[in-house]
């Protein structure tokens, strides 16, 4: 007996000494980095009717108290077989957990078009941010923050003698955002953002609603409905520019 537990206490302490040789680099925990891709299919309707196709790339960096994430999104729009629209809309965020539930955040959003009632519209942010819920079937986020607005007006003509507000805006601005992704399954995630950015020249919100399907752990059927509203528009000029979009998407 005495020489079977002097074996088994050899074999453990081996063992410990071999564990405690094993550093960080060693053992394999979840990557901080996680980035998607996306490519789909949009129709258009409000000032304009037509088709495109569209891409997406997006990556988040969670570390500690500090959370990154960038998003780049771009389409290019035909009619007639000739290229007639172009944008580029991207997103850069940078949060620092405060306590348990709040944060702060600052913000950058750019959005380039053609065809919408300005052809440049820049926002930066910074505010503090609130998660009401984080849990693996409900999340809900609010964030609110002053910040400054830059639009370039989109000048080309409706008709003859209608055009958009000549003015470039330069001013203050209020900034509010809620977001919720609800997953009533494993497979499949319902989520809304609602943001708002409120300056003297315009009121402006956006409003996106998606739905992911996971078709296997990698790839997944995306669709979304974004509508931008601006309070002040032209004459002749529809307030609403809605895009519907049915993407596949691919996780990294």
């Amino acid at each position: 007996m005495s020489k079977r537990l002097l074996f088994c206490l050899g074999l453990l302490s081996s063992s410990v000494l071999h564990a405690e040789e094993l550093s960080d680099a060693d053992i394999e925990g979840p990557s901080p980095w996680q980035s998607e891709v996306e490519f789909g299919y949009q129709s258009h309707s409000g000032n304009s009717s037509s088709k495109s196709l569209n891409s997406r790339l997006s990556a988040e960096y969670t570390s500690g108290r500090y959370r990154v994430n960038g998003e780049w999104k771009y389409y290019l729009l035909y009619k007639d077989g000739d290229e007639d629209k172009r944008q580029s809309t991207y997103d850069l965020q940078g949060d620092y957990k405060l306590g348990k539930k709040s944060y702060a955040y600052s913000s950058f959003k750019g959005y380039d078009s053609k065809y919408s009632a300005y052809f440049t519209d820049y926002t930066l942010s910074a505010g503090l941010g609130y998660q009401f819920t984080n849990t693996e079937t409900l999340v809900l986020e609010g964030e609110i923050g002053p910040g400054f607005r830059y639009q370039e007006p989109n000048l080309d003509e409706i008709d003859d003698d209608d055009i958009i507000f000549p003015d470039t805006v330069h001013e203050a601005i209020v900034r509010g955002n809620l977001a919720i992704t609800w997953k009533p399954i494993k497979s499949l995630a319902i989520g809304t953002e609602f943001t708002i950015v409120a300056g003297k020249s315009n009121i402006r919100t956006d409003n996106e609603f998606s739905v992911v399907n996971e078709i296997t752990d990698d790839i997944a059927l995306k669709i979304v409905h974004n509508r931008q509203y601006h309070n002040k528009v032209p004459n002749g000029l529809s307030n609403t520019d809605s895009v519907t979009s049915i993407n596949l998407l691919f996780l990294f």
